[in-house]
Protein backbone atom coordinates (compact mmCIF):
# COMPACT_ATOMS: atom_id res chain seq x y z
CA UNK A 1 0.00 0.00 0.00
CA UNK A 2 1.46 2.99 -1.19
CA UNK A 3 2.74 5.66 2.09
CA UNK A 4 3.09 8.88 -0.35
CA UNK A 5 2.49 11.90 1.47
CA UNK A 6 -0.06 14.63 -0.36
CA UNK A 7 1.23 17.07 -2.17
CA UNK A 8 0.81 20.40 -0.75
CA UNK A 9 2.84 22.86 -2.65
CA UNK A 10 1.55 25.88 -0.86
CA UNK A 11 3.55 29.06 -0.39
CA UNK A 12 3.49 31.31 2.74
CA UNK A 13 2.55 34.46 1.32
CA UNK A 14 -0.56 32.68 -0.79
CA UNK A 15 -3.67 34.50 0.78
CA UNK A 16 -5.71 31.81 0.79
CA UNK A 17 -3.99 29.47 3.53
CA UNK A 18 -3.42 26.13 4.00
CA UNK A 19 -6.68 23.70 4.73
CA UNK A 20 -6.41 20.81 7.00
CA UNK A 21 -4.91 17.67 5.13
CA UNK A 22 -7.15 15.21 3.87
CA UNK A 23 -7.51 11.49 3.76
CA UNK A 24 -8.08 10.42 0.45
CA UNK A 25 -6.44 6.88 -0.16
CA UNK A 26 -3.97 6.99 -2.85
CA UNK A 27 -4.76 6.31 -6.40
CA UNK A 28 -2.60 2.92 -6.37
CA UNK A 29 -3.53 1.91 -2.92
CA UNK A 30 -6.53 -0.39 -1.76
CA UNK A 31 -9.73 1.60 -0.85
CA UNK A 32 -11.43 1.56 2.67
CA UNK A 33 -14.64 0.30 1.22
CA UNK A 34 -12.42 -2.71 -0.51
CA UNK A 35 -10.79 -3.37 3.02
CA UNK A 36 -13.84 -3.23 4.93
CA UNK A 37 -15.56 -5.71 1.69
CA UNK A 38 -12.05 -8.31 2.67
CA UNK A 39 -12.75 -7.99 6.35
CA UNK A 40 -16.44 -8.95 5.40
CA UNK A 41 -15.32 -12.05 3.45
CA UNK A 42 -13.01 -13.40 5.64
CA UNK A 43 -15.41 -12.77 8.77
CA UNK A 44 -18.80 -13.89 7.32
CA UNK A 45 -17.74 -15.91 4.53
CA UNK A 46 -14.72 -18.58 5.94
CA UNK A 47 -16.76 -19.38 8.64
CA UNK A 48 -20.07 -20.28 5.84
CA UNK A 49 -17.18 -22.56 3.36
CA UNK A 50 -16.72 -24.46 6.72
CA UNK A 51 -20.03 -24.84 7.47
CA UNK A 52 -20.73 -26.22 4.24
CA UNK A 53 -17.51 -28.47 3.98
CA UNK A 54 -18.32 -29.77 7.07
CA UNK A 55 -21.79 -30.85 5.74
CA UNK A 56 -20.01 -32.36 2.99
CA UNK A 57 -18.58 -34.55 5.56
CA UNK A 58 -16.04 -37.39 3.76
CA UNK A 59 -16.89 -37.09 0.10
CA UNK A 60 -13.88 -34.73 -0.15
CA UNK A 61 -10.24 -35.21 1.14
CA UNK A 62 -8.47 -32.63 3.37
CA UNK A 63 -6.67 -31.73 0.77
CA UNK A 64 -9.34 -30.74 -1.81
CA UNK A 65 -10.93 -29.02 1.36
CA UNK A 66 -7.52 -27.15 1.64
CA UNK A 67 -7.49 -26.05 -1.98
CA UNK A 68 -11.34 -24.81 -1.46
CA UNK A 69 -9.82 -22.84 1.15
CA UNK A 70 -6.81 -21.59 -1.14
CA UNK A 71 -9.26 -20.11 -3.91
CA UNK A 72 -10.95 -18.24 -1.04
CA UNK A 73 -8.24 -16.95 -0.01
CA UNK A 74 -7.20 -15.58 -3.47
CA UNK A 75 -10.75 -14.32 -3.61
CA UNK A 76 -10.14 -12.31 -0.63
CA UNK A 77 -6.66 -11.37 -2.08
CA UNK A 78 -8.57 -9.68 -4.87
CA UNK A 79 -11.33 -7.90 -3.02
CA UNK A 80 -9.50 -6.66 0.23
CA UNK A 81 -5.83 -6.93 -0.85
CA UNK A 82 -2.71 -8.72 0.87
CA UNK A 83 -3.36 -7.89 4.50
CA UNK A 84 -6.87 -9.02 4.78
CA UNK A 85 -5.56 -12.23 2.33
CA UNK A 86 -2.93 -12.99 4.92
CA UNK A 87 -5.24 -12.80 7.81
CA UNK A 88 -7.82 -14.91 5.64
CA UNK A 89 -4.95 -17.44 5.32
CA UNK A 90 -4.10 -17.65 8.68
CA UNK A 91 -7.95 -17.85 10.12
CA UNK A 92 -8.20 -20.69 7.36
CA UNK A 93 -5.17 -22.81 8.29
CA UNK A 94 -7.04 -22.65 11.99
CA UNK A 95 -10.21 -23.62 10.94
CA UNK A 96 -8.47 -26.91 8.86
CA UNK A 97 -6.99 -27.75 11.51
CA UNK A 98 -10.01 -27.49 14.60
CA UNK A 99 -12.94 -29.28 12.22
CA UNK A 100 -11.02 -31.11 9.58
CA UNK A 101 -7.42 -32.67 10.74
CA UNK A 102 -7.89 -35.31 13.59
CA UNK A 103 -7.82 -34.91 16.17
CA UNK A 104 -11.06 -32.52 15.07
CA UNK A 105 -12.09 -29.62 17.13
CA UNK A 106 -9.08 -29.10 19.16
CA UNK A 107 -5.87 -27.07 17.59
CA UNK A 108 -3.57 -30.26 18.15
CA UNK A 109 -1.96 -32.09 15.58
CA UNK A 110 -1.77 -35.76 15.16
CA UNK A 111 0.61 -36.55 12.41
CA UNK A 112 3.32 -34.29 11.90
CA UNK A 113 3.13 -33.83 8.45
CA UNK A 114 -0.12 -32.45 8.48
CA UNK A 115 1.45 -29.97 10.25
CA UNK A 116 3.93 -29.30 7.60
CA UNK A 117 0.58 -29.21 5.58
CA UNK A 118 -0.74 -26.41 7.35
CA UNK A 119 2.51 -24.60 7.36
CA UNK A 120 2.74 -24.79 3.12
CA UNK A 121 -0.73 -23.59 2.91
CA UNK A 122 -0.16 -20.50 4.64
CA UNK A 123 2.86 -19.90 3.04
CA UNK A 124 1.29 -20.95 -0.45
CA UNK A 125 -1.17 -18.54 0.57
CA UNK A 126 0.43 -15.29 1.29
CA UNK A 127 2.50 -16.09 -1.86
CA UNK A 128 -0.49 -16.28 -3.61
CA UNK A 129 -2.11 -13.30 -1.94
CA UNK A 130 1.20 -11.35 -2.59
CA UNK A 131 1.23 -12.37 -6.43
CA UNK A 132 -2.66 -11.22 -6.58
CA UNK A 133 -1.57 -8.11 -5.36
CA UNK A 134 1.44 -7.27 -7.11
CA UNK A 135 -0.78 -8.08 -10.63
CA UNK A 136 -4.32 -5.58 -9.86
CA UNK A 137 -1.21 -3.08 -8.72
CA UNK A 138 0.37 -3.44 -11.77
CA UNK A 139 -3.31 -3.23 -13.57
CA UNK A 140 -4.06 -0.37 -11.32
CA UNK A 141 -1.06 1.32 -12.50
CA UNK A 142 -1.24 0.54 -16.12
CA UNK A 143 -4.51 2.16 -15.81
CA UNK A 144 -3.65 5.72 -14.14
CA UNK A 145 -0.97 5.78 -16.75
CA UNK A 146 -3.16 4.96 -19.52
CA UNK A 147 -5.47 7.88 -18.26
CA UNK A 148 -2.28 9.94 -17.24
CA UNK A 149 -1.16 9.81 -20.98
CA UNK A 150 -4.33 10.37 -22.19
CA UNK A 151 -5.12 13.43 -20.34
CA UNK A 152 -1.34 14.69 -21.41
CA UNK A 153 -2.11 13.95 -24.90
CA UNK A 154 -5.13 15.95 -24.49
CA UNK A 155 -3.75 18.55 -23.14
CA UNK A 156 -0.71 18.65 -25.52
CA UNK A 157 -2.92 18.76 -28.48
CA UNK A 158 -5.63 21.51 -27.61
CA UNK A 159 -5.67 24.41 -29.75
CA UNK A 160 -4.84 27.51 -27.43
CA UNK A 161 -5.90 30.23 -30.15
CA UNK A 162 -9.48 30.22 -28.73
CA UNK A 163 -10.76 32.52 -26.44
CA UNK A 164 -12.43 29.89 -24.22
CA UNK A 165 -9.10 27.35 -23.95
CA UNK A 166 -7.78 29.09 -20.49
CA UNK A 167 -11.10 28.58 -18.94
CA UNK A 168 -11.23 25.31 -20.80
CA UNK A 169 -8.16 24.01 -19.07
CA UNK A 170 -8.89 25.34 -15.56
CA UNK A 171 -12.29 23.42 -15.90
CA UNK A 172 -10.74 19.95 -16.81
CA UNK A 173 -8.56 20.14 -14.34
CA UNK A 174 -10.81 20.73 -11.63
CA UNK A 175 -12.77 18.16 -12.97
CA UNK A 176 -9.64 15.48 -13.52
CA UNK A 177 -8.66 16.35 -9.49
CA UNK A 178 -12.18 16.66 -7.67
CA UNK A 179 -11.22 20.45 -6.93
CA UNK A 180 -14.16 22.51 -5.67
CA UNK A 181 -12.00 25.27 -7.73
CA UNK A 182 -8.92 25.59 -9.95
CA UNK A 183 -7.64 29.40 -10.50
CA UNK A 184 -4.92 30.66 -12.22
CA UNK A 185 -2.75 33.67 -10.33
CA UNK A 186 -0.18 36.44 -11.67
CA UNK A 187 1.45 39.42 -10.44
CA UNK A 188 -0.74 42.67 -10.74
CA UNK A 189 1.84 45.52 -12.88
CA UNK A 190 0.91 48.15 -10.35
CA UNK A 191 1.94 46.66 -7.17
CA UNK A 192 3.40 43.07 -8.26
CA UNK A 193 0.78 41.59 -5.51
CA UNK A 194 -0.42 38.33 -6.88
CA UNK A 195 -4.44 38.55 -8.22
CA UNK A 196 -6.63 36.17 -10.29
CA UNK A 197 -6.53 35.90 -13.58
CA UNK A 198 -8.66 33.38 -14.14
CA UNK A 199 -10.82 30.35 -12.03
CA UNK A 200 -12.92 27.37 -12.86
CA UNK A 201 -15.60 26.49 -9.98
CA UNK A 202 -16.92 28.15 -7.15
CA UNK A 203 -16.16 31.35 -6.21
CA UNK A 204 -14.08 31.50 -2.38
CA UNK A 205 -16.45 31.29 -0.02
CA UNK A 206 -16.41 32.40 3.97
CA UNK A 207 -15.00 28.61 4.87
CA UNK A 208 -13.91 27.68 1.69
CA UNK A 209 -12.00 24.06 1.18
CA UNK A 210 -8.15 22.96 1.70
CA UNK A 211 -5.63 24.86 -0.31
CA UNK A 212 -4.55 21.67 -2.03
CA UNK A 213 -1.94 22.50 -4.74
CA UNK A 214 -0.07 25.75 -5.38
CA UNK A 215 2.13 25.25 -8.38
CA UNK A 216 4.22 28.48 -9.65
CA UNK A 217 5.20 27.75 -13.51
CA UNK A 218 6.65 31.19 -14.99
CA UNK A 219 4.91 34.33 -14.57
CA UNK A 220 1.82 32.91 -13.58
CA UNK A 221 0.85 30.23 -10.80
CA UNK A 222 -1.62 27.10 -10.49
CA UNK A 223 -3.90 27.23 -7.11
CA UNK A 224 -6.45 24.49 -6.62
CA UNK A 225 -8.56 23.83 -3.45
CA UNK A 226 -10.41 20.51 -2.39
CA UNK A 227 -9.76 16.70 -1.79
CA UNK A 228 -5.68 16.25 -1.33
CA UNK A 229 -3.41 14.89 -4.47
CA UNK A 230 -0.80 12.44 -3.92
CA UNK A 231 2.78 12.01 -5.85
CA UNK A 232 1.14 9.93 -8.28
CA UNK A 233 -0.91 12.89 -9.63
CA UNK A 234 2.37 15.24 -9.51
CA UNK A 235 3.21 14.72 -13.34
CA UNK A 236 -0.28 15.28 -14.71
CA UNK A 237 -0.73 18.27 -12.39
CA UNK A 238 2.60 19.73 -14.27
CA UNK A 239 0.88 19.40 -17.20
CA UNK A 240 -1.79 20.95 -16.34
CA UNK A 241 -0.04 24.16 -15.12
CA UNK A 242 2.10 24.09 -17.95
CA UNK A 243 -1.06 24.48 -19.86
CA UNK A 244 -2.90 26.27 -18.48
CA UNK A 245 0.42 29.23 -18.56
CA UNK A 246 0.74 28.21 -22.30
CA UNK A 247 -3.61 29.39 -23.19
CA UNK A 248 -2.42 32.40 -20.94
CA UNK A 249 0.21 33.42 -23.14
CA UNK A 250 -2.04 32.41 -26.26
CA UNK A 251 -4.90 34.40 -25.05
CA UNK A 252 -2.44 37.24 -24.36
CA UNK A 253 -0.72 37.11 -27.69
CA UNK A 254 -4.18 37.05 -29.39
CA UNK A 255 -5.14 40.08 -27.40
CA UNK A 256 -1.94 41.56 -28.49
CA UNK A 257 -2.88 40.47 -31.86
CA UNK A 258 -6.03 42.03 -32.31
CA UNK A 259 -4.83 45.28 -31.11
CA UNK A 260 -2.21 45.20 -33.72
CA UNK A 261 -4.76 44.43 -36.27
CA UNK A 262 -7.41 47.15 -34.63
CA UNK A 263 -4.08 49.47 -34.65
CA UNK A 264 -3.54 48.19 -38.43
CA UNK A 265 -6.85 48.98 -39.78
CA UNK A 266 -7.08 52.08 -38.23
CA UNK A 267 -3.83 53.64 -39.47
CA UNK A 268 -4.70 52.07 -42.66
CA UNK A 269 -8.29 53.94 -42.95
CA UNK A 270 -6.18 57.29 -41.76
CA UNK A 271 -4.13 56.87 -44.68
CA UNK A 272 -7.09 56.51 -46.97
CA UNK A 273 -9.27 59.51 -45.32
CA UNK A 274 -6.02 61.32 -46.13
CA UNK A 275 -5.19 60.17 -49.67
CA UNK A 276 -9.03 60.22 -50.43
CA UNK A 277 -9.37 63.34 -48.63
CA UNK A 278 -6.87 64.89 -50.24
CA UNK A 279 -8.04 64.08 -53.68
CA UNK A 280 -11.90 65.00 -53.12
CA UNK A 281 -11.29 67.72 -50.86
CA UNK A 282 -8.82 69.20 -54.01
CA UNK A 283 -10.68 69.41 -56.81
CA UNK A 284 -13.72 71.38 -55.51
CA UNK A 285 -11.76 73.74 -53.89
CA UNK A 286 -9.39 74.26 -56.62
CA UNK A 287 -12.81 74.69 -58.79
CA UNK A 288 -14.35 77.45 -56.34
CA UNK A 289 -10.79 79.07 -56.20
CA UNK A 290 -10.71 79.44 -60.03
CA UNK A 291 -14.19 80.70 -60.40
CA UNK A 292 -13.22 83.07 -57.74
CA UNK A 293 -10.02 84.09 -58.99
CA UNK A 294 -11.82 84.72 -62.77
CA UNK A 295 -14.44 86.61 -61.21
CA UNK A 296 -12.28 89.02 -59.63
CA UNK A 297 -10.22 89.62 -62.56
CA UNK A 298 -10.44 93.48 -63.77
CA UNK A 299 -9.28 93.03 -66.83
CA UNK A 300 -11.18 90.47 -68.66
CA UNK A 301 -14.59 91.49 -69.19
CA UNK A 302 -16.93 88.42 -68.87
CA UNK A 303 -20.21 87.97 -70.32
CA UNK A 304 -23.40 87.44 -67.88
CA UNK A 305 -23.34 83.15 -69.52
CA UNK A 306 -19.89 83.27 -68.50
CA UNK A 307 -20.97 85.05 -64.77
CA UNK A 308 -23.73 81.99 -64.37
CA UNK A 309 -21.29 79.52 -66.01
CA UNK A 310 -18.52 80.28 -63.05
CA UNK A 311 -21.00 80.74 -60.35
CA UNK A 312 -22.47 77.49 -61.08
CA UNK A 313 -19.21 76.21 -60.65
CA UNK A 314 -18.67 77.27 -57.26
CA UNK A 315 -22.31 76.09 -56.25
CA UNK A 316 -21.79 73.14 -57.55
CA UNK A 317 -18.49 72.39 -55.91
CA UNK A 318 -19.57 73.94 -52.81
CA UNK A 319 -22.32 71.23 -52.76
CA UNK A 320 -19.54 68.40 -53.25
CA UNK A 321 -17.76 69.72 -50.45
CA UNK A 322 -20.78 70.04 -48.56
CA UNK A 323 -20.95 66.06 -49.66
CA UNK A 324 -17.58 64.94 -48.43
CA UNK A 325 -18.58 66.48 -45.12
CA UNK A 326 -21.95 64.88 -44.59
CA UNK A 327 -20.65 61.43 -45.36
CA UNK A 328 -17.44 62.41 -42.70
CA UNK A 329 -19.78 63.03 -40.23
CA UNK A 330 -22.29 60.69 -40.73
CA UNK A 331 -19.92 57.62 -40.73
CA UNK A 332 -18.41 58.86 -37.31
CA UNK A 333 -22.20 58.91 -36.08
CA UNK A 334 -22.35 55.43 -37.28
CA UNK A 335 -19.36 54.22 -36.31
CA UNK A 336 -20.35 55.70 -32.37
CA UNK A 337 -23.71 54.75 -32.35
CA UNK A 338 -25.20 57.91 -31.89
CA UNK A 339 -27.22 57.56 -35.14
CA UNK A 340 -30.60 58.72 -34.37
CA UNK A 341 -33.49 57.73 -36.57
CA UNK A 342 -37.43 59.59 -36.26
CA UNK A 343 -39.09 57.27 -39.12
CA UNK A 344 -42.73 58.21 -40.12
CA UNK A 345 -44.03 57.05 -43.35
CA UNK A 346 -42.10 58.56 -46.57
CA UNK A 347 -43.25 58.50 -49.93
CA UNK A 348 -40.00 56.84 -52.29
CA UNK A 349 -40.62 59.28 -55.42
CA UNK A 350 -40.31 62.07 -53.40
CA UNK A 351 -37.52 61.30 -51.83
CA UNK A 352 -35.61 60.36 -54.67
CA UNK A 353 -36.77 63.77 -56.40
CA UNK A 354 -35.50 65.56 -53.99
CA UNK A 355 -32.21 63.13 -54.19
CA UNK A 356 -31.17 63.82 -57.74
CA UNK A 357 -31.57 68.15 -57.10
CA UNK A 358 -28.76 67.32 -54.92
CA UNK A 359 -26.55 65.40 -56.93
CA UNK A 360 -25.16 67.36 -60.22
CA UNK A 361 -25.25 65.52 -63.26
CA UNK A 362 -28.21 62.79 -62.38
CA UNK A 363 -31.51 64.20 -63.51
CA UNK A 364 -30.88 64.21 -67.02
CA UNK A 365 -29.66 60.54 -66.84
CA UNK A 366 -32.49 59.60 -64.13
CA UNK A 367 -35.19 56.98 -65.69
CA UNK A 368 -37.88 56.38 -62.83
CA UNK A 369 -39.90 53.50 -62.87
CA UNK A 370 -42.07 53.99 -59.64
CA UNK A 371 -46.05 53.41 -59.70
CA UNK A 372 -48.23 55.87 -58.74
CA UNK A 373 -50.05 54.97 -55.26
CA UNK A 374 -46.53 52.86 -53.95
CA UNK A 375 -47.45 52.58 -50.24
CA UNK A 376 -45.19 54.93 -47.67
CA UNK A 377 -42.00 53.08 -46.50
CA UNK A 378 -41.36 53.47 -43.01
CA UNK A 379 -38.21 55.57 -42.73
CA UNK A 380 -36.71 59.00 -41.39
CA UNK A 381 -36.78 61.21 -44.63
CA UNK A 382 -33.29 63.07 -43.73
CA UNK A 383 -31.56 59.33 -43.69
CA UNK A 384 -33.59 58.22 -46.57
CA UNK A 385 -32.39 61.24 -48.96
CA UNK A 386 -29.32 60.64 -48.12
CA UNK A 387 -28.98 57.00 -48.78
CA UNK A 388 -30.04 57.72 -52.90
CA UNK A 389 -28.26 60.87 -52.76
CA UNK A 390 -25.24 58.75 -51.86
CA UNK A 391 -26.30 55.88 -54.75
CA UNK A 392 -27.24 58.36 -56.90
CA UNK A 393 -23.67 59.82 -56.43
CA UNK A 394 -21.70 56.80 -57.26
CA UNK A 395 -23.67 55.84 -60.15
CA UNK A 396 -22.81 59.56 -61.62
CA UNK A 397 -19.01 58.66 -60.74
CA UNK A 398 -18.70 55.08 -61.75
CA UNK A 399 -21.72 54.24 -63.79
CA UNK A 400 -20.81 55.33 -67.65
CA UNK A 401 -21.90 57.51 -69.62
CA UNK A 402 -26.03 55.77 -70.22
CA UNK A 403 -29.28 56.58 -67.95
CA UNK A 404 -29.58 55.75 -63.88
CA UNK A 405 -32.37 53.61 -63.79
CA UNK A 406 -34.52 53.31 -60.87
CA UNK A 407 -37.01 51.00 -60.14
CA UNK A 408 -39.65 50.31 -57.39
CA UNK A 409 -42.15 48.14 -56.22
CA UNK A 410 -44.08 47.15 -53.02
CA UNK A 411 -45.05 43.44 -51.61
CA UNK A 412 -46.65 42.48 -48.69
CA UNK A 413 -44.26 44.05 -45.84
CA UNK A 414 -41.82 45.94 -47.63
CA UNK A 415 -40.79 47.54 -50.76
CA UNK A 416 -37.94 47.30 -53.05
CA UNK A 417 -36.36 49.51 -54.83
CA UNK A 418 -33.51 48.99 -57.56
CA UNK A 419 -30.84 51.31 -58.96
CA UNK A 420 -28.93 50.46 -61.71
CA UNK A 421 -26.27 51.72 -64.22
CA UNK A 422 -24.47 51.09 -67.65
CA UNK A 423 -21.03 51.20 -66.22
CA UNK A 424 -18.33 48.41 -65.85
CA UNK A 425 -20.01 47.01 -63.02
CA UNK A 426 -17.99 44.94 -60.09
CA UNK A 427 -16.47 42.03 -59.74
CA UNK A 428 -18.61 38.63 -57.90
CA UNK A 429 -16.10 38.50 -55.22
CA UNK A 430 -15.55 41.94 -54.51
CA UNK A 431 -18.97 43.49 -54.42
CA UNK A 432 -19.18 43.49 -50.65
CA UNK A 433 -16.53 45.47 -50.35
CA UNK A 434 -18.59 48.26 -51.74
CA UNK A 435 -20.00 48.76 -48.80
CA UNK A 436 -16.48 49.07 -46.65
CA UNK A 437 -15.70 52.27 -45.51
CA UNK A 438 -12.16 53.46 -47.38
CA UNK A 439 -12.50 51.14 -49.49
CA UNK A 440 -11.89 51.10 -53.75
CA UNK A 441 -12.68 48.02 -55.30
CA UNK A 442 -11.73 48.64 -58.90
CA UNK A 443 -9.85 51.57 -61.27
CA UNK A 444 -13.12 52.98 -62.02
CA UNK A 445 -11.94 56.41 -60.31
CA UNK A 446 -9.30 58.13 -61.00
CA UNK A 447 -8.92 59.61 -57.88
CA UNK A 448 -9.69 56.88 -55.46
CA UNK A 449 -11.82 59.65 -53.43
CA UNK A 450 -12.79 58.46 -49.99
CA UNK A 451 -15.00 54.99 -50.25
CA UNK A 452 -17.55 56.51 -47.43
CA UNK A 453 -20.75 56.69 -49.99
CA UNK A 454 -22.33 53.18 -49.46
CA UNK A 455 -20.84 52.32 -46.87
CA UNK A 456 -23.04 55.19 -45.34
CA UNK A 457 -26.11 54.22 -47.23
CA UNK A 458 -26.04 50.95 -45.99
CA UNK A 459 -25.23 51.83 -42.46
CA UNK A 460 -28.71 54.13 -42.41
CA UNK A 461 -30.49 51.70 -44.15
CA UNK A 462 -29.54 48.66 -41.56
CA UNK A 463 -30.72 51.37 -39.13
CA UNK A 464 -34.07 51.92 -40.93
CA UNK A 465 -34.84 48.10 -40.49
CA UNK A 466 -33.55 47.90 -44.67
CA UNK A 467 -30.92 46.17 -46.01
CA UNK A 468 -28.77 47.79 -49.29
CA UNK A 469 -26.91 44.97 -51.42
CA UNK A 470 -25.00 45.27 -54.66
CA UNK A 471 -25.51 42.98 -57.61
CA UNK A 472 -24.61 42.63 -61.14
CA UNK A 473 -27.70 44.54 -63.92
CA UNK A 474 -28.82 43.31 -67.17
CA UNK A 475 -26.29 45.49 -69.42
CA UNK A 476 -23.34 44.20 -66.76
CA UNK A 477 -23.12 47.37 -64.48
CA UNK A 478 -23.65 47.88 -61.16
CA UNK A 479 -27.05 47.13 -59.44
CA UNK A 480 -27.93 48.64 -56.02
CA UNK A 481 -31.10 46.81 -53.93
CA UNK A 482 -32.82 48.47 -51.37
CA UNK A 483 -35.29 47.04 -48.99
CA UNK A 484 -37.08 49.20 -46.70
CA UNK A 485 -40.22 47.97 -44.59
CA UNK A 486 -43.93 49.67 -45.31
CA UNK A 487 -45.43 52.00 -43.26
CA UNK A 488 -47.70 50.42 -41.22
CA UNK A 489 -51.37 52.35 -41.94
CA UNK A 490 -52.61 54.49 -39.21
CA UNK A 491 -55.74 52.75 -36.77
CA UNK A 492 -58.37 55.11 -38.79
CA UNK A 493 -57.54 53.70 -42.15
CA UNK A 494 -57.92 50.49 -40.65
CA UNK A 495 -60.63 48.68 -42.32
Amino acid sequence: MSTHPPITHVRAEDLLGEGVPSTRTPGLGIGLNRRLAGAALTAGGLPLLTFALAEVGDGLTIESKALIYLLAVVAVALVGGVVAAVISALLAAVLINYFFVQPVHTLDIARQDQALALVVFIVVGVIVSMAVEVAARRGRAAARAAAEAETISALAGTDLAGEQTLQGVLERARQTFGMESVLLKGRAPEDGEWVEIERAGWPASRSPAPLRFDVPIGDVRLVGRGPALFAEDQRVLNAFAAAAETAYAARDLSAKAREAQALAAVDRQRTALLAGAGHDLRTPLAGIKAAVSSLRQTDVQWSEQDHADLLETIESSADRLAGIVDNLLDSSRLEAGELGVRAGPVAIDEVIAAAALGVPGSRERLVLDVPEGLPPVQADPGLLERIFVNILDNAVRHGGEGSIEVFARAGERSAKITVSDSGPGVPDGQRERLFDPFQHVDDRSPGGGLGLGLSVARGFAEAMDGTLIADRSETGGLLLRLRLPLAQAPPEALP
